[in-house]
């Protein structure tokens, strides 16, 4: 046992040297004074980044630590990390890459698995061949989103509270619980990555952004009602289609003020788009009054005359009036079911 829990230390020692650059040499009061940050602002800034906790004597740092540390302190000498945003967006960053590491760390032990690679042979691996490549593509994909959201604050979004104008969409698996009991772990994530990456391209493709996905559940946005329209339809077709493998789906639509935040967003507008997603039925896309008016190129105050339980719409959509629906939050809210011509 005594051998088996040294072969697992150095192996653990080794880990740690390969991915951090070097062995750990410094303790976190070392690291603190190096850096010229006080404790207090270290432990706090490691504790919202989600580090695990190291004693005063600890050896647990690199000289890499002491640079993040400034750099950390050089942001917030300019103004980039205030008191206000400070703790959110450094637990943005800790939660993302933390998620991250932990999908890049089971995929690369299922490859090794499969090769039948030895640890050592994995490590050298990990350290010389895809540590490298990793960091120039997380680096490349950081930079085109960034890129990408600062074009759509410069084409309209307000810089100062981060509102505009979005259409919002939920798309749920219907059937999902009872679904997911039948299959196996493997078969379930299968199934979960196939409708993951399907409605991806999809979305993508339609002029869409991901939000986020909730296990069973995907959000996305559109600054184009129309646009979210097309890609709800999309995927409850999709989802209808008995010889694809895609879950069915239903999905909710609410168009108005969305406020984004770190890569979020919130307001009353995502509430009623994910109101109507619990309330709909399989292979069925309801609106809201703002998504319904911005795709009749109707007013939303004459919304509620303008169609009867009977179909209504236009030479791209059909539209029907739901009766009026209760739901947390709102007693009575409109809806209307989308459907092609």
């Amino acid at each position: 046992m005594a051998d088996g829990g040294d072969e697992l230390g150095d192996n653990l020692e080794a880990v740690e040297g390969l991915l951090l650059g070097e062995a750990p040499s410094l303790t976190r009061l070392e690291v603190a004074e190096q850096a010229g940050v006080p404790m207090e602002v270290a432990e706090a800034l490691w504790r919202q980044l989600g580090f695990p906790h190291a004693a005063d004597d600890d050896v647990a740092f690199t000289p890499a630590d002491v640079v993040a540390l400034r750099q950390t302190r050089d942001l917030i000498d300019l103004g980039i990390l205030g008191p206000d945003r400070q703790a959110a967006l450094v637990r943005t960053w800790g939660r993302s890459f933390a998620r991250l590491a932990e999908w890049q760390t089971l995929l690369l032990a299922d490859v090794a698995r499969e090769a039948g690679a030895e640890p050592a042979t994995q490590l050298e691996v990990l350290s010389e061949q895809v540590l490298p490549l990793v960091d120039q593509l997380q680096s490349y994909v950081w930079r085109r989103h960034l890129a990408s959201a600062g074009s759509r604050m410069l084409a309209g979004e307000s810089a100062g509270q981060g509102v505009s104008e979005l259409a919002v969409c939920f798309a749920d698996i219907v059937g999902y619980t009872s679904r997911s009991k039948s299959l196996a772990e493997a078969e379930l994530v299968a199934w979960l990555e196939h409708f993951e990456d399907a409605a991806t391209g999809i979305v993508v493709d339609h002029g869409g952004r991901i939000i986020k996905t909730i296990g069973d559940e995907v959000l996305f946005v559109a600054d184009d009602v129309a646009a979210a329209a097309e890609i709800a339809l999309v995927l409850t077709e999709l989802g209808a289609d008995d010889s694809d493998d895609f879950p069915a789906v239903r999905a909710g639509i609410a168009f108005g003020p969305v406020t984004s935040r770190l890569g979020d967003v919130y307001g009353p507008t995502v509430n009623i788009a994910a109101r109507l997603t619990s309330v709909a039925r399989p292979d069925t896309v309801l609106v809201d009054k703002g998504a319904y008016a911005a795709l009749t190129g109707l007013e939303e105050d004459r919304a509620d005359d303008a169609a009867t339980h009977a179909d209504a719409g236009s030479s791209t959509y059909r539209f029907r009036r739901m009766r009026r629906t209760s739901v947390k939050g709102y007693s009575r809210l409109h809806s209307w079911v989308l459907r092609r011509p």
